[in-house]
């Protein structure tokens, strides 16, 4: 019989181009079975075309069929998902590997694969693995090729779901950004994509980058978090979709559509296919209310809480967004609970513990009342024992510190959730396993695990893994001019998400080629958000070289024409916590603060954690002096104030000392520079309040939306939800009236 494809000779692997059917990639020609001229792959290597391996059958029955073969401890590897791995030769993530080993680094090549790599592959029967630092997309696309051809010679073939979280904002030093040696597009992060106030620049955002994860070999990202922004002071505010609950609702549907929805050229089935990375949603069910603005990640910062009782807002993103899709996938593939205790939300049971270990909160709410029957990933660590409460790189075990590792695994799985998010380690799942045939016989642990070995199957077959998980190194090329466009796409969404608050005179924008004072930034010495110290430094915030192709950049505001200030917002000393003083308030101020007007006892919990009467600082107190200082140097010349904003404010302090305000969302430079000098037009809008007083951040409830009393500048401005200015005044367009009120 004829042969009904045709062979390509890859980088490490064959490709099959089935006429007709789907492209096939194999490591070992060997294992590659023809059938009526078509090729399949011989994934367990019998000899005979099984039904999982069959193609041209649905994916229910494929995935029916594979998960009756998988052995307890195949599926128990399937519910672990890796700790971070990082393919560069310097590993920030070594206290996150494999067992707590340390080994040498004997890799040849730094896309291949280490021998801890190998064991919880082989070992473990590890198939979701978390892909964090990389140098470059070709070399995740050569480590890809790696791990899939490991993986194809093991048990049952069973290809690997490699994750990322994000990668794609511009600045480097952004939180959880793992970047990819600057070769894939760059973006602002979240709260500035929620600024352009557009769900189609977002739905844009996720198709480029779907292509470029797929580029990479990554096939899921831990995203978007939709989780409702409405605690001001929470040190995760800048990966949301901010605090307007119809925009959140929105750009979560459109993240989710981006990211699943397939080319038609690459469609499998019902929009899934080779170009679909399947989107987790987070944190259900939602970690923007922190009791006192303090994050999970840290045991200070368990408890999320409801004093206004609008818990039901923060489900809002993802039963009327993630799980109400507008493309043909219909729903986010996974979904990922916080780290958090919802304190007093499980009216059924009683339990407050962390959310993946509540059964009202993940079987009751999401299974039941909302039919969500995707994946439920924990967050990263939540099973091993927690160290102190100010540690980040320790377990998250909130809640139930007192059970065993095997016992938290065992209530995890019992709460409805189908995977463990970073371990690696497949005993303490079979001993939860053990448990549950205890308790309630064999049959029904099984079919409990197959009912989560289908679920996670699924994600994999659904984005083509399982016939090509392979990426063609070749087309890595920066001269692509695909990969053009979606740089400057990109570029042209830092611009549109760039506000201007104020803009007096106006004295914007400049004319290129002025005298310009850029002031140094002063950083003191601190900690950052995993509790890692940071040095002293001075720095230049902005290179001299990118200064030149706009302005004439002078060394003492005497000679200058306008000075330009780039600042943060204010970075809060502890973010809530300082050993030697216990709970401290958070402050969005830049001068100290003392909490006169926060709440005598705590909301949730047994311990005292009021901070009621304490004071706190930040660490950038001196971004406030700068421009304090550089108003009086400037005797009267104009003043324009940048700042890299991660959380609302207090603009008081020095509003009045600017006469241009630009608020900027993790951009490029030459973003703000193209902005500034009328190159592109302000056209962004706040996704969140700007409060007037840290009296009215204490009086605000964690989990309300827009309950602050926002500041009303000297022009007579108010910088509530939906402001924004361009050249003409505040901006009253269509966004404005969709969203200012919803």
């Amino acid at each position: 019989m004829a042969e009904n494809f045709t062979k390509i000779q890859k980088d490490g692997y064959t490709l099959y181009l089935n006429r007709g059917g789907p492209a096939l990639g194999a490591a070992d020609e060997k294992h590659v079975l023809v059938i009526d001229g078509f090729a399949f792959k011989d994934l367990n290597r019998n000899g005979v075309l099984d039904a999982y391996e069959d193609w041209r059958i649905p994916w229910e029955d494929r995935i029916g069929d594979l998960a009756s073969r998988l052995s307890i401890e195949e599926i128990a590897g399937l519910m672990l998902y890796s700790s971070h791995q990082s393919i560069t030769r310097v590993n920030p993530f070594a206290a996150l590997g494999y067992r707590g080993r340390e080994e040498k680094d004997t890799r040849e090549n730094v896309w291949d694969l280490t021998e801890s790599q190998r064991d919880f592959l082989k070992n473990d029967h590890v198939r979701h693995v978390l892909l964090a630092q990389v140098e470059n997309s070709i070399t995740a696309a050569k480590w890809n090729n790696r791990v899939q051809s490991f993986a194809e010679g093991l048990g049952l073939g069973i290809p690997v779901n490699i994750s990322s979280d994000p990668r794609h904002t511009a600045k480097a030093t952004a939180e959880f950004n793992m970047g990819a040696g600057g070769d894939i597009s760059l973006w602002p992060d979240a709260l500035g994509l929620a600024a352009a106030f557009d769900p189609a620049l977002v739905r844009r955002f996720g198709e480029i980058a779907a292509r470029e994860y797929r580029a990479m070999g990554i096939t899921t990202a831990l995203s978007p978090q939709v989780d409702l922004a409405t605690e001001p002071r929470w040190s995760r505010f800048n990966g949301t979709f901010g605090e307007g609950i119809r925009l959140a609702v929105d750009l979560a549907r459109a993240y989710c559509d981006g990211f699943q929805n397939s080319p038609e050229d690459q469609e499998i089935a019902g929009g899934w296919g080779f170009g679909s990375v399947n989107a987790m949603v987070k944190h259900w069910p939602g970690g923007g209310s922190g009791e006192g603005g303090r994050d999970a990640h840290f045991g200070y910062g368990k408890y999320a809480v409801y004093p206004a009782g609008r818990g039901e807002d923060h489900l809002k993103p993802f039963i009327e967004g993630a799980f109400r899709l507008e493309g043909k996938t219909g729903k986010a593939a996974a979904v990922m609970p916080y780290y958090t205790i919802s304190w007093g939300m499980d009216r059924e049971y009683g339990e407050n513990v962390g959310n993946s270990y509540s059964k009202y909160i993940i079987t009751a709410l999401l299974r039941e009342k909302y039919g969500y029957d995707g994946v439920v990933c924990t967050d990263w660590g939540i099973t091993a024992d927690s160290g102190p409460i100010d540690v980040f790189f320790s377990g998250k075990c909130w809640g139930v510190e007192n059970l065993s590792v095997a016992e938290r695994h065992y209530k995890i799985l019992m709460a409805g959730a189908d995977q463990f998010g970073g371990n690696n380690d497949k005993k303490p799942v079979l001993e939860a396993y053990a448990r549950g045939v205890e308790e309630h016989g064999e049959e029904f642990m099984r079919n409990r695990f197959i009912q989560s070995a289908k679920r996670l199957l699924r994600n994999i077959f659904r984005t083509g893994l399982f016939e090509n998980p392979y990426v063609d190194t070749a087309e890595q090329s920066h001269a692509d001019p695909a990969k053009k466009e979606f740089f400057r796409e990109g570029f042209q969404a830092q611009l549109r998400s760039i506000v201007m608050l104020k803009n007096a005179g106006p004295v914007l924008p400049l004319k290129e080629g002025a005298r310009v004072y850029i002031p140094q930034r002063h950083l003191k010495a601190g900690t950052n958000f995993f509790g890692l110290a940071t040095a002293e430094q001075n720095i230049d915030p902005l290179d001299p070289k990118i200064a030149a192709e706009y302005f004439e950049s002078v060394p003492n505001p005497e000679a200058a024409e306008f000075a330009l200030c780039f600042i943060e917002s204010p970075k809060s000393v502890g973010s809530g916590y300082l050993k030697d003083q216990g709970y401290i308030p958070i402050s969005l101020q830049y001068r100290p603060y003392t909490a006169g007007g926060a709440r005598e006892k705590n909301f949730a919990g047994n311990d005292n954690r009021s901070y009621r009467g304490k004071s706190a600082g930040v660490s950038n107190e001196e971004d406030l002096e700068m421009i304090l200082e550089t108003r009086k140097k400037m005797g009267g010349k104009p003043v324009i104030a940048v700042i890299q904003t991660t959380n609302p404010f207090v603009a008081a302090e020095f509003e009045a000392y600017a006469d241009a305000i630009l608020l900027s969302f993790s951009v490029e430079p030459r973003a703000v520079l193209d902005i500034i000098t009328g190159k592109a037009e302000p056209s962004a809008l706040l996704p969140f309040q700007m409060p007037r007083d840290m009296e009215t951040v204490e009086a605000q409830a964690e989990d309300g939306a827009r309950d602050m009393v926002p500041y009303t500048d000297s022009l007579g401005n108010t910088w509530d939800f939906a402001f924004g200015l361009n050249w003409k005044g505040p901006i009253k367009d269509g966004r404005v009236e969709k969203y200012a009120h919803g």
